[in-house]
């Protein structure tokens, strides 16, 4: 299986019927049709509304073989003062269908508040609540810290030490991290222009495709996943094309 991923966030994005999808690909095979395009989708409707083992059983079937998704944990879960008392939201989504993926589970992001802060004692406590496993599958867990202050060694050494990777992004609006804090890397890039058609320059998507080389080469398990998620998200399946042609 590829060992670097490149993908995009959902597939279900009106603009797309016009930048991406072909006129003959009715808007119920879109997945279907997407999953031939890039090599990983970010699910992201599972951050808003629980999803069924059924949604993720049908995801699974309609997705080629070698395909992977990404799945975005329920804000239920995150968007809290306290994270440590986040154990019942977080078995609710653990438990709500992920096991029907399959091999197709990848890795699993946390995103945080834009607004909570570093608390050592409350981050330790989050991670310890995330299950290592579901069933005989190992999990994937990663961490997206919108908050300058997790830009700390102390931060740093809890991720490392809990194996919870790290969000690295391009974002004008978020930290950026440079550091890998767990055995894969995964980065969701934010800063594509509506203007260039494959949302970054062709320099600059060649630059992304020789860091994640390198990305490959540093962490423990060799894989990477890199999403174009946001920013001018109608170029977004155009960017993560480009990139997959330069690996």
């Amino acid at each position: 299986m590829a060992q670097i991923r490149a993908g995009i966030g959902g597939w279900d994005f009106a603009p797309w019927r016009d930048t991406f999808y072909p006129k003959d690909v009715p808007v119920k095979k879109q997945l279907e049709y997407a999953s031939t395009q890039v090599t990983s989708i970010e699910i992201n409707g599972t951050f808003y509304r629980t999803a069924k083992p059924e949604h993720f059983a049908s995801w699974a079937a309609r997705t080629p073989d070698d395909f992977v998704f990404s799945v975005k944990a329920s804000r239920y879960a995150t968007n809290r003062k306290v994270l440590a008392e986040a154990g019942e939201s977080i078995e609710r989504f653990i438990d709500s269908g992920l096991s029907e993926l399959g091999d197709k589970l990848g890795p699993i992001l946390w995103q945080l508040a834009a607004t909570k802060q570093f608390d050592p004692d409350d981050i330790e406590a989050f991670f310890k609540l995330l299950p290592a496993k579901l069933g005989k599958r190992k999990l994937q867990h990663v961490l997206d810290a919108r908050h300058d202050s997790f830009l700390s060694d102390d931060y740093l050494k809890l991720a490392r030490q809990h194996k919870v990777a790290t969000v690295i992004t391009d974002s004008p609006k978020f930290p950026h991290f440079d550091t890998i804090t767990g055995e894969f890397v995964y980065a969701r890039l934010m800063d594509a222009h509506s203007d260039i058609a494959t949302g970054y320059t062709r320099p600059a998507l060649k630059q992304w495709a020789a860091q994640a080389k390198d990305w490959q080469q540093q962490a423990k398990s060799g894989k990477v996943y890199v999403y174009f998620i946001n920013g001018a998200k109608e170029r977004a399946p155009a960017a993560a094309q480009h990139l997959l042609t330069l690996l």
